[in-house]
């Protein structure tokens, strides 16, 4: 599928530009307040805002996350196809965590003071997200032991990754709720806001 257009990372500190597209998701997700789309929205761009870095650091070439070396590929409707970085990153995970936690925290903080969800909960969402992302590298037993690290040198407060197994599958064990259901969609299965027994029985279903 290709992309409608693309924008620059930057445009996520920019808030006339995060409320339109914000505003715009209503006609995905329905009406509902401001801070439950913006953090269903940043749920959805926060998982491929990281990827591109987590891809390159699993690989041992780790990706420059930095807003202005982002790239973010988007449909017509809204949704969010992909992203990329325009240029590698000088270090290794220190100066990784030092450049995330500038470019996520740079967003964060434009998405809250847009809509009125809390900067914590959206913090939650990016550590979720750089979880799971990191599952999905091509090693993922190695991806879990970076993770801890990595979302420590991001600081800006985040939870510590938490990993579960279902069988001999990973899968994150989130620390974040992405708000669908209040749009009236069912919660995620792994969503924290429903009994242990729930979502572990979901999980199995799911991961077998």
């Amino acid at each position: 599928m290709k992309p409608d257009w693309t924008a620059s990372a930057t445009l996520l500190v920019d808030a006339e530009w995060v409320r339109a597209r914000i505003g715009g998701a209503a006609k995905l997700y329905g009406c509902a307040r401001p801070e439950v789309l913006g953090t269903i929205w940043w749920y959805s761009l926060s998982s491929v805002l990281v990827a591109p870095a987590l891809e390159g650091l699993v690989a041992g070439a780790p990706a420059d996350p930095s807003l202005d070396a982002m790239e973010i590929d988007l449909l017509a409707d809204g949704r969010f196809l992909g992203a990329r970085s325009t240029r590698p990153l000088a270090g290794g995970l220190p100066e990784l965590g030092a450049a995330f936690g500038e470019a996520l925290g740079a967003a964060i903080a434009t998405i809250a003071a847009v809509t009125g969800a809390r900067a914590r909960a959206l913090g939650a969402i990016a550590t979720d997200s750089i979880g799971n992302r990191l599952l999905w590298t091509p090693d993922p037993e190695r991806a879990m032991a970076l993770a801890e690290p990595l979302v420590a040198a991001i600081g800006l407060d985040l939870p510590k990754p938490r990993f579960l197994r279902v069988g001999r599958t990973p899968a994150v064990r989130r620390a974040s709720c992405c708000l669908i259901y209040e749009v009236g969609n069912p919660k995620c299965v792994s969503c924290p806001r429903q009994t242990p027994a729930e979502r572990d029985a979901r999980l199995r279903a799911a991961l077998g």
